[in-house]
């Protein structure tokens, strides 16, 4: 399956922006998604996850109640929607899906990754 992230770009602290990541190849409903991203000089990190029927989500504590992790199968796109963005948030952002349909915060269990958004928050 291949992935296309974007919804990225430079904004204010407090403010919102919702990243997008769509897939192609596969069958989307087969796989599990997950955001993690990755600051400049520090080791890529989880964000959120999602299962294949968005009945179960998980998010690391830094982000749960500020961002949602969705998901439309019939479009084949997974979505974290970002609020109260804080100059902490500032990463580049990639989605990935992990085979089988659970979710999962580890990044191993991940086979396949989108080339990454960037997300700059200002103070």
């Amino acid at each position: 399956v291949q992935l296309q992230a974007s919804g990225g770009g430079l904004v204010q602290a407090g403010s919102s922006v919702r990243l997008a990541c769509a897939a192609s190849g596969g069958t989307f409903s087969n796989y599990g998604m997950g955001w993690f991203r990755q600051a400049p000089g520090k080791e890529r990190r989880f964000v959120a996850t999602i299962s294949w029927s968005s009945g179960s989500t998980y998010y690391t504590d830094s982000v749960k109640g500020r961002f949602t992790i969705s998901r439309d199968n019939a479009k084949n796109t997974v979505y974290l929607q970002m609020n109260s963005l804080k100059p902490e948030d500032t990463a580049v952002y990639y989605c990935a899906a992990r085979s089988g349909r659970y979710y999962s915060a580890s990044a191993w269990e991940y086979g396949y990754w989108g080339q990454g958004t960037q997300v700059t928050v200002s103070s």
